[in-house]
């Protein structure tokens, strides 16, 4: 294929190739070749044009197909556009002779049909460049078309398209005759070509002037003839035709052209009229009309119906939003003129009004509910809402005139009710679309919507009352705090009119409907109203009896409520069970016997009543059943089944009955089947097994002998056959954005589709998806449904045996009955047969023996060969459940195998096609059937059925079938791959583009093949790239197609090819081809556009934005409205747009999840970009907010003002992209900004730096930063939380939360110690102050609280009177709190309050929690400020006001706060006990939930209790547990706070608990809880639930009284160290790990206190005289036993060890030994792992402390082996000389367990030496361990530990002799070494040795070091210091030397003096050369002088002798001296400061 890519054509390469492949090669080149020329420079065009047009005109006598054909004539038109002219004519000319040539043989058309093709492209691309040649050209094809067949028509009408598109207003004297042979094509029997000529018409009216004006009526007739037997593309094509014409006649300007034809404008009343007339009177004209009508047909063919109701729409979108906004009232009353009583020809039977009906709602949607924004669709409600009133006059009118004569009077009141229905119908859904932005409609009293509805709840008519219940229903979901007010008002209305018919069924609707609504609305209703409606129900079903006239009302109404309440769920229903099943039992006669007693009274009426009562019973137990199978316990079942036998038994009379008793029991007959047909179905099997027999037999009976004559496939069998299968049939059965009209052509003629009325149960069920209200069938077509279902499962049950006669009796029906009556029993049968094998696959059950097999088989084939395509379709999948249940691979053969011989040997069309499909759905079950042979023979029969062009439709189903098996078969059909693509290649090329379902299944089966290839798409192989050049080309072929689905396919392929093989998948091309089609008409393309582009943007989203960009600016045509968008706010703002006016819930979901990928990718390089895309989004809800929204009256005067200036939005009223988004979108938009911030966190800090923005902003303009766009964040978070719409409120706090989460700590770089989010108080103050106003719903309030809370927590504002804002939306939410839970008002659930409650405190006890830690640090700053210097006093002093500030505010209200808090923990502590103690509850419920609403409570406890929890134990801990309440007295002390004691007197109370019971309580309270929770936190628990916890126990053991609880119970203390250990060995997070230490070392030291206490108080009271008889305290006794699990000492260990263990492992023996672990390695941890060592080192060294001395021994020696282990692990060295943290805990820890009393304890000591002795041992081995490693050591950390044994244990452990050697060892190495830094070290450590006070252990250091170091220091006279370390070292020699001078005695001090001046003397310099002396000598000249000035005085007499010894000495020291007091004095005149340090100096001077 590579030689195709060249500008001329290779003529060599093509004229090797074999017929077919010179096809393909000839596609690639003409496809380079259009790539090729518009980037071709003119003179190479030029230099080869001659050629090129030879080698184009020459391929056009090659017969092209269609696809080549068009891109030939595509090139030629480029080619002479961008080349020369000249020879075009000679171009056309040729054309002409082709389309001229009288050869009419089937082989010559492709060429005649190139060049009609060839005329089309030439003239649209070079227009009126040719002159007026193409007046004959026109004459010369429309010659053509009068004997061309249906191909050449439809080219010939594209063409003429092209070449009106191209000649423009030029072509005006070819328009009437253009004009009326697309007249004829419109009427054409063709679809393509009436489609061809749509096109091409609308194209005329462009320039046709006549077209909408003079001609008009008769262009609108011949629409309307068009639709008449249509199909759904040449609807859409032509309702886009008649909409646009329609719309230029009305808005057209008059034209001087048109003042010629006398021509008036048509008024808008016109142009609905004639819409109008299409509607009402179909495509039969104007006169003709009044014939039929008289005879009383009606005539109007319902696709020309439903073609005129897409016109409308079509009308409507291109006047656009605004036109319908102004003349809504006048469409709207057009529009529901067309089913009022004016009309009575439309509306005659029930199946025409409601398929009209539906027109009209789709109308109505399509317009009100996809073009308007939210504000010009709550005035349409309005608008709709006065029709409703206007209606409602009239029906009252006609009712109170029913003195005259009732029957003419309900008539007349009939005449409105389907214009009522549409109306309410669509009210209902505007509201339900506008959610809760509709709240100011209904509040506005002149509107009246509530009363509009309820008003005509009592209308005469039952589906108006239907319709104004459901609409209630919208409502209620759109405004959930409406739901307990309408169910109030419905409820007291319906009691009050018990008596009135209309009114009991009307407001049992409307209750019914608002129960179905609560499941849609979160903050649900209040619990008793459950009990209320109960009430109600009961009284309806027994008042039923007393009055005749409405006993059927009544009965009807109290079950509908009954199953309406069920959906309340569980927690409902259990309570009102009992009564409910009572019912049950009573409804149906408890024995056969009653029941014959029965049929033997009442008349038809009683019998009526009977049946829809009992089907009303059956019914609400199917509620029951489906919504509450949580209560279906055994015993529930148990009585529920008693009446099931005698419902069957009814059942099994019902035909009886009718007959007895006449016609008007057919339809609650037909009701009562269908209600215990779905009873069943939903009920286990087993237990009406008893029944079986009699139910088949009903079953069996109706559906053979179905008492319609209805054709129901459309709604049975779709759910049965795959939904891939369904492609096949056409569009009609794919989901379109028209499927609800659509719909009733699916139906046949006698059925428009379900409507409300059929079942009224069906009012408080889910609406199915896609569907906006719900649509029950009729009852005779739902009956057969339910059949079949319940068929499905019972025959999946009964007996072998059993079945084999069901069977055998459905196949016997089937045979005989004749005609279309046996295609229905065919139909009911298999559908039921199909749903049975469907359940038995279920199962995993088998299908029995071989005679039921065949009969299985047998009912099978008949449907295969039916000619429903539907069935065919149905039977090939049953054909596949069959081979999959009996799973016999012989069996299976066998099926293949007949499917083979028919196909052999079959001719027709039916058998051919439901064989080869059946052929693919065996392989759909079966994984493969693993042969080859059978493979090969079903591929070759399918290749040769695709190749037969006589039947497209056998190709299309013989290719789907190959698709499936490509699909299916694996890795078995790699040998086909290639002939495959070849075939469907050449298909693509060939196949004529009218038969669009051949290119669908075409497309199937290369999406099937590149997936089979996979990944090997990628190779490089020769074989490969030719494959996967073969798929590119057929994609390529598949997007040129015209039809809108073959093009989603292309889409799906190439998305495929570019997951497996991206680099070779041209994404800029791709990228436009989607941006083209984004806004397609076609629902299914627009789902594969977006589908596509979320794939796409998940790996290159930039790339394919950047593409979309520039592929619009590029482009010079401009696209749909979409792209238009896509030039200003890119790819991104128009899926956005798209967005918004999407309804397809699917593909909005796919666009959300592709901006989001986009989102993350790219939202931090462009996040300017995107912060505008959000903003301009919501900036739709300032538009809409008022500033009334915000009460700022309580605020003071400064206040008032900047609030009211933040809420003005920017009034400048420029272009907005986006016009009125919906909520929705605006949510999204809210939901972006907090991903945008999200994803700049992760980008880097200068997201949230100010100072390093700007800085690096200047550095690159293009940098941008969220922090410098902070005013803009808050705007947007404001604008949303300030909304109508609450899910947008509760988007904009949570943006604004984590705003001020992000921005609180950002600084102000201009305004020093501010932040910079101090300036935007107002604006949150003002976002969030309407979320506190009484009418907002709790959930909004509860996340308000948390912004609330984080805003004061987060220490932005510190300016008391400013808080004071927020602080005052918590205090008054605090006092509604204090109410209690009987305050609460009744609009929602009770647990919606407890939400509230439990945010209120959960958000007061963050606060409190922040300024208390505030405080606390504040304190320990205080302390080291004090340290520092009173300089920084005043500092200090803002900081603490502000914290202390936090803190007074709270104070005020922490009396009531600690008790609330303490209330909510005991309920959390009472709902966290295991569901055995749920006996022990209270009754009533705690303090802030009822005990009906425990479940929906639960959650919000779990949400708040940890920060509660936490707070409380602060407040105890300040209070030191021993505060009692003063204003309470002694009465508080009854338990602390109880459900009983908040809200009730003193009088009622228990027994008076003393102080010390309160606080115990309280301590179990929070310890229990916290245990609880750790003890297995939820895997999902959040971590700061458990650092609060871990925190309150910090908290609580932070205090004396709790330690001494826990110090004194040593279990209690071992179980939540083991707990602890659990949490941190699964919880690897450091903060939960170092928090969990804190708890321990808190534990350990109580229980230190305890053991302190215990052994102080012994003391005492035994006297000091028995000393030696002590018992002894802590763990380990006399014994030194320590039992795991019940001591605390060995639990410590077991944690530490765990901590340690995991940070360091080669601490663990057993790893130590493996070889995996190099003891040798040293490392340094990580700051985290640091820290928790510490915390482990730090608790291990205050263990023994608890042990008595005997226990101190047994853990001595695993403490020290740890603390050891850590410092030889982990001393390493750093740069500095620091020590590691590690390593100086371990010293530390090292420090305190030697220096413990048990070392020094009698009966530990000896044992204790002996350890201490071995741990020295251990540390001097670790030197020696080291050899080639002794760098990495630190030799310092070493020798500390060695002094650390030296000073700290008693003399005896180190002055052993072996061990003081190598210790004096250690310290004479490394005096030795060559760093500055260990020298140092070394000199210090000794410093403090040679002080030890035990001469025993000081002087062998002192003899064996001290004149090495002296030595050391002579030398240095020569060898100068160099920098500060070395300068270091000698001052640090020199200080040992000075100490030891001064504990030397007598006799040897002047010798070390004698040593030590000459030493000092030479580190002093003279003048000249203290100039010039670096900074080391000048600092030790400055060090020696000052020693020497010290020494001089002490040891005078040495000091005199050696001066005078030494003259040169003295001179030195003198001129050193003099020079210090010069510069001295120097200093003292600059600044007399001073005077003792000077006086010295004079003393010394003296003194010599």
């Amino acid at each position: 294929m590579e030689l195709a890519h060249s500008l001329l054509l290779n003529e060599e390469a093509y004229n090797q190739l074999g017929e077919f492949e010179k096809a393909e090669f000839i596609f690639e080149w003409l496809q380079f070749l259009e790539k090729l020329l518009p980037v071709t420079s003119r003179a190479d065009i030029r230099e080869n044009q001659k050629k090129l047009v030879e080698q184009l005109t020459s391929l056009l006598n090659n017969s092209p197909g269609p696809p080549t054909r068009r891109l030939l004539a595509k090139n030629l038109a480029v080619l002479y556009s961008t080349g020369d002219t000249f020879s075009v004519y000679q171009t056309i000319d040729k054309c002409n002779e082709l389309i001229r040539s009288k050869d009419d043989s089937p082989s010559y058309l492709p060429t005649k049909l190139a060049a009609v093709v060839c005329l089309g492209y030439l003239y649209k691309k070079l227009g009126r460049i040719l002159g007026n040649s193409f007046t004959d050209i026109v004459g010369n094809v429309l010659k053509a078309m009068k004997n061309a067949e249906s191909q050449g028509r439809y080219e010939i009408m594209l063409s003429l398209q092209n070449i009106l598109n191209g000649l423009g207003a030029a072509a005006v004297p070819c328009h009437r005759d253009i004009y009326k042979a697309a007249r004829s094509c419109l009427m054409d029997r063709s679809m393509a070509v009436r489609c061809a000529a749509a096109k091409c018409l609308l194209e005329l009216q462009n320039e046709a002037v006549f077209m909408w004006s003079t001609d008009l009526d008769s262009v609108v007739t011949l629409c309307f003839k068009s639709f008449e037997g249509s199909n759904y593309d040449v609807r859409l094509a032509v309702s886009k035709l008649l909409g646009t014409v329609l719309a230029r006649a009305l808005t057209s300007k008059q034209t001087t052209a048109s003042t010629r034809h006398n021509f008036r404008r048509i008024s808008l009343e016109e142009v609905m009229e004639l819409l109008g007339t299409g509607f009402l009177r179909g495509s039969c004209g104007f006169l003709r009309a009044s014939g039929d009508m008289l005879k009383g047909t009606s005539s109007v063919s319902r696709d020309v119906r439903v073609g005129v109701t897409q016109a409308y729409v079509v009308f409507v979108s291109t006047l656009g939003a605004q036109w319908l906004e102004r003349n809504f009232s006048a469409f709207l009353s057009h529009i529901l003129d067309l089913v009022s009583q004016s009309h009575p020809k439309a509306i005659q039977s029930q199946m025409d009004a409601i398929g009209c009906r539906r027109c009209v709602s789709f109308i109505l949607r399509a317009t009100v509910g996809g073009l308007l924004g939210e504000k010009a669709q709550i005035a349409a409600a309005k608008e709709i809402c006065q029709t409703i009133w206007r209606l409602k006059k009239v029906v009252d009118a006609a009712m109170s005139d029913s003195n005259l004569e009732a029957r003419i009077s309900t008539t007349d009141a009939t005449v409105s009710q389907h214009v009522l229905v549409c109306a309410l119908q669509e009210l209902g859904s505007l509201i339900h679309g506008l959610g809760t932005t509709a709240a100011p409609l209904l509040q506005d009293s002149s509107t009246g919507i509530l009363e509009a509805v309820i008003s005509v709840i009592l209308h005469p008519s039952i589906s108006v009352r239907l319709t104004a219940a459901w609409c209630l229903r919208c409502i209620a979901v759109a405004l959930p705090s409406c739901v307990s007010l309408l169910l109030d008002r419905c409820i007291e209305r319906l009691s009050a009119l018990k008596s009135s018919p209309e009114a009991v069924t009307g407001y049992s609707f409307a209750v019914a409907a608002l129960l179905g609504a609560v499941k849609h609305c979160p903050l649900g209703i209040p619990h008793g109203k459950g009990k209320v409606i109960m009430t109600v129900a009961e009284d309806l079903l027994c008042s039923a009896s007393q009055n005749s006239r409405i006993s059927l009302q009544r009965t009807q109404a109290g079950w509908l409520l009954i199953a309406a309440l069920m959906t309340l769920g569980p927690a409902v229903v259990q309570h009102h069970l009992p009564r409910m099943l009572l019912l049950w039992k009573y409804i149906f006669p408890s024995s056969p016997k009653d029941l014959e007693m029965e049929k033997t009274r009442g008349d038809s009426f009683t019998w009526q009543v009977t049946l829809e009562s009992r089907a009303g019973a059956l019914c609400a137990i199917r509620s029951f059943v489906s919504h509450c199978a949580g209560l279906l316990t055994d015993e529930v079942v148990q009585r529920l089944l008693p009446p099931l036998p005698s419902a069957v038994d009814l059942l099994t009379q019902l035909s009886s009955i009718y007959k007895s008793y006449g016609n008007s029991l057919k339809t609650p007959s037909t009701v009562y089947r269908h209600k215990l047909y779905e009873l069943l179905a939903v009920l286990p099997p087993k237990t009406y097994e008893g029944s079986f027999c009699a139910v088949l037999k009903e079953l069996v009976a109706d559906l053979t002998v179905p008492d319609s004559q209805i054709d129901a496939s459309t709604f049975l069998l779709p759910p049965l056959c795959h939904e891939n299968d369904l492609l096949l049939l056409g569009p009609l059965l794919q989901e379109t954005d028209h499927r609800f009209i659509e719909e009733q052509l699916l139906l046949g003629n006698n059925i428009a589709g379900g409507s409300l009325e059929y079942d009224p149960y069906s009012i408080y069920e889910k609406v199915a998806k896609g569907d906006s209200i719900p649509k029950p069938l009729p009852p005779v077509l739902s009956v057969v449904s339910a059949a079949t279902r319940l068929f499905g499962v019972m025959f999946s049950h009964v007996a072998e045996s059993h079945r084999l006669q069901v069977l055998e009796q459905l196949l016997n029906s089937i045979k005989q009955t004749k005609g279309s009556r046996q295609q229905i029993v065919q139909l009911n049968v298999v559908s039921a047969f199909s749903t049975s094998l469907k359940c038995l696959a279920n199962c995993k059950g088998s299908l029995g023996p071989e005679e039921i097999r065949r009969s299985a088989l047998t009912l099978v084939m008949g449907a295969l060969e039916s000619n429903n395509p539907l069935l065919r379709c149905a039977a090939a999948e049953c054909l596949a459940r069959l081979a999959q249940v009996v799973s016999d691979s012989a069996f299976t053969a066998g099926l293949a195998q007949v499917s083979f011989d028919k196909l052999k040997s079959a001719r027709d069309v039916v058998s051919r096609t439901g064989h080869s499909l059946a052929l693919g759905c065996l392989y759909r079950y079966l994984g493969g059937i693993g042969s080859t042979q059978h493979l090969n023979a079903c591929v070759g029969i399918l290749y040769t059925l695709s190749q037969d062009s006589t039947s497209p439709d056998v190709q299309a189903w013989a290719l789907h079938s190959l698709s499936l098996i490509v699909d299916l078969s694996g890795p078995l059909y790699h040998v086909h791959v290639e002939p495959t693509l070849s075939l469907v290649l050449m298909l693509l090329l060939t196949v004529p583009p009218a038969y669009a379902e051949v290119h669908q299944s075409l497309g199937r089966c290369l999406n099937a093949l590149i997936t089979t290839l996979g990944p090997e798409l990628q190779g490089s192989s020769a074989t490969v790239s030719a494959l996967r050049t073969s798929c590119l080309l057929g994609c390529a072929v598949m997007q040129d197609n015209p039809d809108c689905l073959v093009q989603a396919q292309a889409i799906s392929c190439l998305q495929q090819l570019h997951m497996f093989a991206p680099r070779h998948v041209n994404l800029s091309s791709l990228v436009s081809c989607l941006c083209v089609n984004l806004c397609s008409s076609y629902l299914l393309l627009r789902r594969a556009v977006v589908a596509c582009l979320r794939q796409l943007v998940q790996r290159e989203a930039a790339e394919v934005s950047e593409y979309a960009v520039a592929l619009i600016k590029e482009s010079r045509e401009d696209f749909t409205p979409a792209d238009v968008n896509i030039r200003e706010i890119g790819l991104e703002g128009a899926l956005l747009g798209l967005l918004d006016k999407e309804l397809d819930q699917r593909l909005c979901q796919d666009i959300k999840e592709t901006l989001t990928h986009m989102l993350t990718s790219m939202a931090v390089e462009k996040l300017s970009f995107w912060l505008k895309l959000c903003k301009d989004v919501l900036a739709a809800s300032a538009d809409f907010n008022t500033i009334t929204s915000v009460d700022t009256t309580q605020e003071e005067e400064t206040a008032k003002v900047d609030d009211a200036s933040v809420l003005k939005s920017d009034s400048d009223e420029r272009f907005h992209p986006f016009s009125n988004p919906r909520w929705s979108t605006r949510v999204f938009a809210a939901d972006c900004v907090c991903k945008i911030i999200s994803q700049c966190e992760n980008a880097g800090s200068a997201h949230f730096d100010v100072t390093l923005a700007q800085e690096r902003k200047q550095r690159d303009s293009r940098d941008d930063f969220l922090v410098l766009h902070l005013a803009d964040l808050i705007r947007m978070a404001f604008m949303a939380a300030t909304d109508h719409s609450d899910q947008l409120r509760l988007s904009g706090l949570q943006t604004l939360l984590i705003v001020v989460r992000k921005f609180a700590a950002v600084p102000e770089p201009e305004f020093p110690g501010h932040v910079i989010l101090e300036q935007y108080q107002a604006n949150v103050g003002a976002a969030l102050r309407p979320a506190f106003a009484p009418e907002t719903p709790p959930d909004v309030t509860a996340k308000a609280c948390q912004v609330c809370s984080a805003w004061i927590a987060s220490g932005v504002v510190s300016d008391l009177n400013d808080l004071r804002r927020v602080h005052q939306l918590l205090v008054s939410s605090l006092i509604k709190v204090q109410a209690g839970k009987e305050a609460q008002s009744q609009q929602y659930n009770e647990s919606t309050s407890t939400m509230e409650i439990l945010a209120v405190l959960k958000a007061w006890a963050e606060v409190y929690i922040v300024a208390v830690e505030k405080q606390k640090n504040q304190s320990d700053a205080h302390n080291h400020c004090l340290k520092i210097a009173n300089s920084t006093e005043e500092s200090y002093r803002d900081v603490t006001s502000s914290a202390s500030g936090v803190l007074d505010l709270v104070q005020a209200d922490l009396g009531t706060l600690s008790k609330l808090w303490l209330a909510a923990l005991q309920d959390f502590a009472l709902l966290t006990l295991p569901s055995e103690y749920a006996s022990q509850l209270p009754a009533e419920g705690g303090t802030f939930y009822t005990a009906e609403t425990i479940e929906n409570a639960r959650p919000h406890y779990y949400n708040s209790w940890a920060l509660i929890l936490y707070a409380a134990a602060l407040w105890l801990t300040s209070t030191g547990f021993v505060i009692v309440d003063p204003d309470e007295g002694v009465t508080n002390l009854s338990r602390p706070v109880t459900p009983t004691t908040m809200c009730q007197d003193s009088s009622t109370r228990p027994l008076v608990k003393s102080p010390e019971d309160v606080n115990t309580d309280r301590f179990h309270l929070i310890l229990g809880i916290s245990v609880e929770f750790l003890c297995s936190p939820r895997s999902d628990a959040a971590m700061e639930n458990i650092i609060a916890c871990l925190r309150a126990l910090q908290a609580l053991f932070d205090v004396p009284w709790p330690r001494s609880k826990i110090g004194g119970d040593q279990e209690l203390g071992v179980e939540l160290l083991n707990v602890l250990h659990r949490l941190i060995l699964t919880r690897e997070s450091p903060d939960i790990q170092l928090a969990a230490l804190e708890v321990v070392r808190l534990i350990l030291f109580a229980a230190q206190e305890h053991v302190k206490e215990k052994r102080r108080s012994a003391e005492v009271d035994d006297g000091a005289a028995e000393k030696e008889t002590l018992p002894e305290f802590g763990e380990g006794k006399d014994t030194g036993g320590l039992v795991p699990g019940k001591s605390l000492v060995f639990a410590t260990l077991e944690l530490c060890v765990c901590i340690l263990v995991r940070q360091l492992p080669q601490l663990n023996p057993k790893l130590t030994c493996s070889p995996a672990v190099h003891s040798g390695k040293h490392l340094l941890l990580p700051e985290d792992g640091s820290r928790l060592v510490v915390a482990a080192l730090v608790i291990l060294s205050d263990v023994p402390a608890i042990c008595s001395p005997e226990g101190s021994v047994s853990v001595l020696p695993t403490i020290l082996y740890l603390i050891i282990g850590v410092l030889k692990e982990t001393a390493v060295k750093l740069q500095d000389g620091q020590l590691p943290l590690t390593v100086a805990a371990s010293l530390q820890a090292l420090r305190g367990l030697l220096s413990s009393p048990m070392a020094r304890a009698e009966k530990s000591r000896t044992a204790w030496t002996d350890l201490l002795r071995s741990a020295l041992v251990t540390v001097l081995d670790c030197w020696d361990q080291v050899d080639g490693l002794l760098r990495e050591l630190d030799e310092v950390s070493l020798l500390t530990a060695i002094t650390v044994f030296v000073m700290s244990t008693s003399p005896e452990v180190t002055t052993v002799e072996c061990l003081q050697k190598r210790c004096i060892e250690k310290f004479k190495i490394t005096l030795d070494s060559k760093d500055p830094l260990v020298q140092c070290k070394c000199y210090q450590l000794l410093h403090s040795i040679f002080q030890h006070p035990h001469k025993t252990v000081s002087y062998p250091y002192i003899h064996s070091l001290a004149p090495s170091i002296v030595g050391k220091l002579q030398e240095t006279e020569k060898a100068k210091p160099e920098n500060a370390a070395e300068l270091q070292v000698i001052q640090e020699g020199i200080k040992v030397v000075t100490a030891l001078t001064a504990t030397a005695e007598e006799e040897h001090r002047a010798g070390l003096v004698a040593c030590l001046l000459p030493i000092l003397i030479s580190f002093l310099l003279d003048e000249n050369a203290l100039v010039s002396a670096t900074n080391s000598a000048k600092n030790l000249h400055e060090f020696a002088l000052q020693n020497l000035m010290q020494i001089g005085p002490q040891y005078s007499s040495v000091f005199k002798k050696l001066m005078a010894s030494s003259p040169t000495m003295k001179a030195r020291l003198e001129s050193a001296v003099k020079g210090n007091q010069e510069s001295i004095k120097v200093k003292t005149a600059k600044h007399a400061k001073n005077p003792g340090r000077s006086s010295s100096i004079q003393l010394k001077t003296n003194f010599l």
